[in-house]
């Protein structure tokens, strides 16, 4: 495997010192955000670190260059936004912006591209499931001809009052993962998997991954604490943040032990990315490092083996 962090988490660094900060803590991969800079419009989005003039216009050589000099890899690029939004115009730019980003993957030769299904979280999935498809279908096609496998993340998107009721991503559980995957059969189309999302609905995290197993191409690695006493204060139908919380890895309820010798029974051996949301390290970018640096002391524990 190899252990690596997303870089929305350094959005004030250049992508030179992002890639600084991996090479000095040990890690072996970056996954890269990719958003149109300066459409941020909530925690950790709008981060921009590739440059997609740069790529486009013939300097991609030097984004791996600068990853390979330190020991380095780019795990996949990263854009996580919302190409069902009931809004027309904000859902066709999310959807081409997408596409940029797999044609981007491709010239630099990164066969990753992580990102969310999406959702109108006004309407049931049922509702929803003719624009996945008339959306989906032709972005998986075109990650096809690029050789791009896009990993969709099983975030919710479902936490404070903006997103009540539905969330913003379809993709949230296994029913809704093997609908996805035999209306849209696809090599290029899986899974960016991460446990605590799983965890904090109460679900068994350790299970999809025998079950989808040739699915997953990307592993986030988020850990989440449920607050027993606010659930029984609030119940389950309340904005789920008001009764969960994102940790760093080992500082919540996931057994990582657990997860890691799943991976190693099924054979996993791609990249497994830190996604840093714990609010006590995000008072200062050095903060944030040791996050970073803390993360990576705890999971080099669980990997043996740890190169490009």
């Amino acid at each position: 495997m190899q252990l690596g962090f997303m870089s929305a988490i350094l959005p004030e660094l250049s992508l030179e010192q992002v890639a600084d900060v991996a090479a000095d803590i040990g890690y072996s991969c970056v996954e890269v955000m990719c958003w149109p800079s300066g459409q941020a419009d909530r925690r950790y989005s709008g981060i921009a670190h590739l440059d997609f003039a740069q790529v486009e216009g013939g300097g991609g050589q030097r984004v791996l260059d600068l990853f390979d000099s330190r020991g380095l890899s780019i795990s996949g690029l990263g854009y996580y936004s919302n190409p069902l939004d009931p809004d027309e115009e904000s859902a066709r730019a999310s959807a081409l912006h997408l596409r940029r980003v797999i044609d981007a993957a491709h010239t630099l030769g990164v066969t990753r591209v992580n990102s969310f299904v999406g959702r109108d979280w006004t309407r049931s999935v049922d509702d929803n499931w003719p624009r996945f498809l008339d959306v989906w279908r032709p972005i998986i096609a075109h990650a096809e001809q690029a050789g791009v496998r896009v990993g969709i993340e099983n975030c919710p998107m479902l936490f404070t009052a903006d997103e009540w009721p539905g969330g913003k991503n379809l993709a949230n559980a296994p029913r809704q993962w093997r609908r996805m995957f035999a209306d849209i059969p696809s090599d290029s189309f899986g899974l960016n998997y991460d446990p605590s999302h799983l965890a904090f609905q109460q679900m068994d995290y350790l299970k999809p991954l025998t079950q989808f197993t040739s699915k997953l191409f990307h592993l986030h690695a988020k850990d989440v604490r449920l607050h027993r006493d606010r659930l029984d204060e609030v119940g389950m139908f309340a904005h789920p943040n008001e009764y969960h919380s994102p940790k760093l890895p080992g500082l919540g309820d996931i057994d990582w032990g657990g997860f890691f010798g799943t991976l190693g029974d099924i054979g996993y051996a791609g990249p497994i990315c830190v996604e840093v949301e714990d609010r006590s390290y995000e008072g200062s970018l050095e903060n944030r490092k040791a996050a970073l640096r803390q993360s990576h002391t705890y999971l080099r524990q669980f990997i043996q083996q740890d190169v490009r």
